[in-house]
Formats: C-alpha cells, sequence, structure tokens
C-alpha cells in the first residue's frame, strides 16, 4: 500500500486507482457498502455493479476483478476495501468461538423501546447457516449501526430468504396506551408478553430446540410468558449486545424496519416527520399535535406513560382533557 505523500518530493505518489480480485461473498459486502452510503449506481459495462461515491468511483467486473478509481480511492481502499472487505470474514473466527450461533435457532429483539412517539416490535427471526452465511455478506448486523435508508432493504433481503421463518408482535399506539395504563402496568412485562408472542408463531411455524434473546431486563419475564404458549420445552438464552449473533442481528433489523414503516405511517397522519427518541424536538412536535388534533390525540402517537407526555400535556395547561399521572421525581445522584 503507497503512503501519502507529505509534501516530499521522494515520497510515493497518492493511489489513484486500485484493481483488485474479490470472491463472491466479498462482492456481495462491496454491493452492501456502496449501497449502505446511498452512492449513485452507474451503468458500466461487463460490470456486475458500478457505483460513483464521493471522489471516488468503483466498479466491479463479471470476472470478479474490481477496479477502483478518483482522488479518493486510497481513503476508500485503506479505510474500507483493506479493513472490511478483504479482511478474514467474521465467520471465519465466529464459526470457531460461536459455532452455536451458525445452527438453527430463533433470535429476538426490539425497537422503538425508547422512542416517545411509535409503537415497541418484538420481532423473532428463525434461520440456519446458509441463511446466515448469505446475510453476513450482505451486511446484516445491529439495526443501530444501519442507517433507516437501508434498513428496509436488509428486512427485505431477510424476509424473502429461503427456509427463514419472521414474525413481529406489536400494538397500535392507542391500544398500546390503553395497556400500559391499566393498574400495574409494566413495559417490560408487556414487551416478554410480545416477544414470547412473536416466538411462539415462528415455533408454531418452525421448531427449532433454542434461541437468543438481547436481554433488556434480568428476570426471565420472556420465559415465564413462553411457558404459558409453548407444546414444547425451549431453551431461551439471553445476554446484552445479543446482536453479535447473527440471527439477533436480523431481528433487529427486522424489528427496526417494522418501526420505520409505523413511524412513516403516524409522520403522514401528523403531516410531517416525526422525530425519534425524546429530544427537545419531539416535545415541539407534541405540542404541534396538540395544537392541531386536540390533548386527547397525542394517545394516538406517542407513550403517555413517558415523562415527555406529562411535561408537555402539563406545560399546554390540558391536563383537564388528558388526564395524566404525575411522574415520581427524578432523584438526583451525587
Amino acid at each position: 500500500m503507497a503512503k501519502k505523500s507529505s509534501g516530499d518530493p521522494d515520497a510515493p505518489k497518492k493511489l489513484s486507482t486500485y484493481t483488485i480480485k474479490l470472491d463472491d461473498a466479498q462482492m456481495a459486502k462491496l454491493r452492501a457498502v456502496c449501497v449502505d452510503r446511498s452512492w449513485e449506481p452507474l451503468a458500466v459495462a461487463y460490470t456486475n455493479f458500478a457505483f460513483k461515491g464521493p471522489n471516488v468511483n468503483v466498479s466491479a467486473y463479471t470476472s470478479g476483478k474490481v477496479v477502483v478509481a478518483g482522488k479518493g480511492t486510497e481513503e476508500f481502499v485503506q479505510n474500507t476495501i483493506e479493513p472490511e472487505i478483504t479482511c478474514q470474514a467474521k465467520l471465519g473466527y465466529d464459526d470457531v468461538l460461536h459455532p452455536e450461533w451458525f445452527t438453527a435457532h430463533a433470535g429476538l429483539d426490539e425497537s422503538g423501546k425508547g422512542d416517545f412517539f411509535g409503537p415497541v416490535i418484538a420481532a423473532t427471526v428463525i434461520a440456519e447457516m446458509p441463511a446466515i452465511d448469505a446475510w453476513i455478506a450482505a451486511g446484516v448486523k445491529d439495526s443501530k449501526k444501519i442507517a433507516d435508508a437501508q434498513i428496509l432493504r436488509l428486512d427485505d433481503l431477510i424476509r424473502r430468504t429461503p427456509g427463514v421463518v419472521v414474525e413481529t408482535c406489536f400494538s397500535g399506539m392507542t391500544k398500546y396506551n390503553e395497556l400500559m395504563g391499566r393498574p400495574g402496568a409494566n413495559l417490560n412485562r408487556l414487551l416478554a408478553w410480545q416477544h414470547a408472542t412473536a416466538l411462539n408463531a415462528a415455533l408454531n411455524r418452525k421448531w427449532v430446540p433454542w434461541g437468543l434473546l438481547d436481554q433488556f431486563t434480568e428476570q426471565p419475564l420472556v420465559q415465564r410468558e413462553l411457558a404459558k404458549k409453548a407444546s414444547a420445552p425451549f431453551d431461551l438464552k439471553m445476554r446484552t449486545k445479543a446482536e453479535e449473533d447473527p440471527v439477533v442481528a436480523a431481528a433487529s433489523v427486522v424489528a427496526r424496519a417494522e418501526f420505520v414503516r409505523q413511524m412513516r405511517m403516524l409522520s403522514e397522519k401528523f403531516g410531517d416527520t416525526l422525530q425519534k427518541g425524546a429530544s427537545a424536538q419531539v416535545k415541539v412536535q407534541a405540542h404541534e399535535i396538540m395544537r392541531r388534533f386536540g390533548a386527547p390525540a397525542l394517545r394516538e402517537f406517542a407513550k403517555l406513560h413517558f415523562r415527555t407526555a406529562y411535561e408537555v400535556v402539563s406545560e399546554a395547561g390540558k391536563l383537564d382533557e388528558l388526564p395524566l399521572k404525575a411522574p415520581a421525581e427524578k432523584t438526583e445522584w451525587r
């Protein structure tokens, strides 16, 4: 690899053209990188694909040869080709360290839990080795590391993979707020019920002996709910950072994709793009919802058990129209 020039006339010139031979899996990873970055597709003869990016063009020929050209060639090779495409595939390590990840099993994850607007989505994906290999090559990973623009594409890929089972469970916002408004309601228990419902539906379509859940509570809440539904023993493991398992990563993509779709529908109903999270802009939009549609309409868009809901309704002087329980005082840690 040529080094960057530091002004020394004897230093090597910056790389402006780079040619390499890639296998099919590496080609798929390279294409996924270009798509994820929203680069412009190009029509180039004899190529499987070609893209135009900032200061660099990438052409992948049917022979397996890839040509990178432009002012940004060296940066792209150093930051993308070498570490992400031509390095030893992650699968090469994980199938030794975690062989169970590549056996038939279920992955569970959720999306929307921390967002003021939109539902909480629980997703289950059941898959085995061939599908997992293809997803790794295509760039399936923890959905928090993927832009929303690419989430729907990967969700479609996962759902169309032969032999794969996908199930989701969620409630519309009005039903969600009804459930969370009941005495003793708890989000973790509701989420556990959603996970168990999606998992049981998936297992009824394709039975596997075990699954992995991205841990959201130390209590075995999902296992208890599943025991009420499942007709056969099932080993549901749970741990933090479970998205390292490719099937859990696929579940995180599916859950996030459904959340994106639901947020788009709510945004269309609102008349503008609703913000994720619970930021100051979210509070501005909550006030606008009440101004346009009345305070009770907030239950159709937002999670009313959030502190944010009480704050905006109280600030608007609308607690008589939408009675909400005052949240507990914030604890100040020293």
